[in-house]
């Protein structure tokens, strides 16, 4: 354990101390500076347009909304369409550009600004992950000292070293590359890449991975990787290839869009085209098309779909869930398989002593045990030690001073309590063999629970054995009952920590599949086995170690109070508030919403069904024909805001959680 000369760092001290990131300025994009300059031309025009004002105050101002907001998806409409696909803003830009013809300048402006909006959006949302995973090579460190055959030392860059290099990793600094213990002894700080709570002890012969913060004592690391073949650089290179290869999943009405936007263009240049070959007059002709056009137009579909989804994403904020899009939302209703990581997600993330098991000979009680381990520990500030602390001072122990403390990286603490030298640390090193003692015993049976076991020794006997747990979220097991329910199938735990001590959290909240001792490309391919056997994975996680199988899986949440940078970027959505119950709500909302996007979809191909066979069969007057598209836009609007009530929440709430 550490002494308070070398104190490790924390897990949020480490992301805090990490390379600066450097975030894209939202007006440094393109898509940013057009929209946001159609809005401004938009909301000048407004006001003179509702106010009755001359034509030639608002009009230049509306045709240049149309030309600064739809230029840009317009012509990604043109190039999609070169590729034989029918995109769908470039039918917007047709549909504005038609109502402007027919007189409906305004409707036409505020459709294109609401498109511009909504891909500026999404190139801000793709940069800032871009930035983020460009951020996580800021874990690795820039230098190494590398020595010599002759014991010299050298600082290079951490690119410049081999296979095979001998390296110097003194305290407090960062592993610069993947390689094994030469000799030395220290406590490594490894979360950010197994995910594990606690500093993991190294000596000769154990593997260390670059970007890992070693917390005590000075190790020799050989290096058996390539720098560019680290397990932070996989990382990085994990989610670049899963951001990229992902197909691009669309909404569900986007799905049957295609064929209805291309039949509904073919009909509209039909229905113009072929009365004048027979010799239809032009004027009411075009008239007729137009308001074809206005009325079988997609924005009343695409409006059916979105405010469900966007009512449901307001919600879960207000509620402390941040969903990224509406398609994340529609996402989220659709997984059938859940993986969870345990520590800080199904745990809280903090070590604590869950266990005081005094040794029959030794004579001592629970709290005199545990008063006299927290005083040694106090000056330290090791994960381990805090917890002791903390637990006796939970229960108003007094803890007296402590005098000559001493700390051995990888052993524990040594100190004079009240005139009686005082050890507390591993069994294995304060016994030194000694398997046969009742405290061996005693610590075994701790570690088989799944718990860290700490020996406490009081003038080089042993007098009782602590052990110390990451304790799971009150709402855990609530938790793995509603995401099963709703998937299905049990929840798979997939995690870097230990097999026992994921076995006994396993236990605690009710999964059956356990998945172990995983570094980031085993949680990849974890997922990936499930997706191979046909199923849509959510994946839950809060560490840099998730992010990879966060990127791969169909949706990713973070945890959002304790979550590293790259996951929150990552993740398709984040909660906030680390209240876990709030999982298998954001996916009972999601299967809300797209019910209810379902129920708007037939209420608005009722409604152009009718006014299309109106206009198709009779005359119908162009007033008429925008009095009911907008009449069913309005419609399927107020069915879709009733998710923006708490109801909505409480009931996808359930009975998980407060």
């Amino acid at each position: 354990m550490s002494s308070t000369l070398t104190r490790p760092v924390s897990r949020t001290e480490t992301r805090e101390k990490a390379a600066p990131r450097r975030r894209t300025r939202v007006f440094a994009l393109p898509e940013a500076r057009w929209t946001g300059a159609a809005l401004m031309l938009f909301l000048i025009a407004l006001p003179l347009y509702l106010a009755g004002a001359p034509a030639w105050s608002w009009g230049p101002l509306l045709a240049l909304t149309y030309a600064t907001g739809g230029w840009e998806p317009g012509w990604a409409g043109l190039r999609a369409l070169k590729e034989k696909t029918l995109d769908v803003d470039l039918l917007m830009v047709v549909a504005a550009l038609g109502a402007a013809a027919i007189g409906q300048v305004l409707d036409g402006a505020l459709l294109i600004v609401i498109f511009a909006t909504s891909g500026a959006l999404e190139a801000i949302a793709t940069a800032r992950t871009a930035d983020s995973v460009r951020g996580l090579l800021g874990l690795a460190p820039t230098t190494a000292t590398r020595l010599a055959d002759d014991g010299s030392e050298e600082t290079v860059r951490t690119e410049e070293l081999a296979v095979g290099d001998v390296i110097l990793v003194r305290p407090g600094e960062r592993v610069g590359a993947d390689g094994r213990v030469l000799d030395g002894t220290g406590e490594v700080d490894q979360a950010t890449i197994t995910g594990e709570p606690l500093p993991v002890a190294k000596e000769e012969g154990d593997e260390v991975f670059a970007g890992t913060l070693n917390g005590t004592g000075a190790l020799r690391v050989k290096v058996e990787r390539d720098p560019s073949d680290s397990v932070i650089a996989r990382i990085v290179a994990m989610v670049e290839e899963a951001s990229e290869t992902k197909a691009p999943t669309q909404l569900f009405i986007e799905k049957v869009e295609q064929r209805y936007s291309l039949g509904m263009v073919a009909a509209t240049i039909a229905l113009f085209a072929l009365p004048l070959l027979f010799g239809a007059d032009l004027r009411p002709t075009l008239l007729r098309a137009m308001t074809f056009m206005i009325v079988a137009s997609p924005c009343a579909v695409l409006l059916a779909t979105m405010p469900p989804l966007l009512s449901a994403i307001a919600n879960a904020g207000r509620h402390g869930v941040l969903v990224k899009s509406a398609v994340v939302m529609e996402q989220l209703g659709q997984i059938d398989a859940v993986a969870l990581d345990k520590t800080g997600t199904l745990t809280e993330g903090t070590p604590r002593v869950t266990g005081i098991r005094p040794l029959a000979d030794a004579g001592l009680s629970e709290e005199e045990l545990l008063r006299i381990a927290a005083a040694a520990e106090h000056p330290s500030e090791h994960p381990l030690a805090r917890a002791v602390v903390d637990a006796a001072r939970a229960r108003g122990l007094d803890i007296p001073a402590a005098e000559d403390f001493a700390s051995a990286p990888g052993s524990g603490v040594t100190a004079t309590v009240e005139g009686r030298a005082v050890a507390v640390g591993s069994p294995a090193r304060l016994l030194k063999g000694r398997t046969d003692h009742p405290a061996a015993g005693v610590a075994a049976g701790l570690e088989d629970e799944g718990r860290t076991a700490v020996l406490v020794e009081v003038g080089n006997t042993p007098v009782g054995v602590l052990g110390i747990a990451d304790r799971p979220r009150a709402e855990a097991a609530a938790t793995v009952a509603a995401l099963t329910g709703l998937a299905g199938a049990t929840p798979v735990l997939v995690t870097g920590d230990n097999a026992r001590a994921a076995a006994r959290l396993a236990g605690e909240v009710g999964i059956t599949d356990v998945r172990a001792g995983l570094l980031p490309q085993d949680k990849v391919a974890a997922v990936k086995e499930l997706q191979r056997a046909g199923r849509k994975v959510l994946v839950v996680g809060d560490g840099v170690n998730d992010a990879p199988a966060l990127a791969a899986a169909h949706t990713g949440i973070a945890m959002g109070r304790a979550g590293s940078d790259l996951a929150l970027e990552t993740a398709d959505a984040v909660v906030v508030r680390d209240e876990l119950a709030t999982v298998p709500a954001i996916v009972a909302l999601s299967r809300r919403a797209r019910r209810l996007v379902v129920q708007n979809l037939v209420i608005a191909a009722v409604f152009i069904t009718g006014l299309v066979v109106w206009d198709l069969a009779g005359s119908l007057p162009l007033p008429l024909g925008v009095a009911g598209h907008e009449g069913s836009t309005v419609i399927v609007g107020l069915n879709g805001l009733r998710l923006l009530a708490d109801d909505a929440w409480r009931r996808a709430r359930g009975g998980v959680g407060p």
